[in-house]
């Protein structure tokens, strides 16, 4: 099944211009709720870890 190095690259391009990329402003936005949701998230386990660390100490009498 080999091709044409040629005739595979003009396939390539051909695919590539059938892709809808998102405007500056999507990326944009689609970036910063990743950022958002990465700080929730650290947020979350630091407060779970915390809540988590406690207990265990608190059961086992460690101070």
């Amino acid at each position: 099944m080999s091709k044409n190095p040629i005739e595979f690259i003009r396939e390539v391009r051909a695919e590539g211009s059938k892709v809808t990329w998102p405007t500056r402003r999507e990326t944009m936005i689609t970036t910063s709720m990743v950022f958002i949701f990465v700080v929730i998230a650290a947020l979350f386990f630091l407060i779970s870890d915390k809540v988590i660390a406690f207990v265990v100490q608190t059961l086992l009498g460690i101070s």
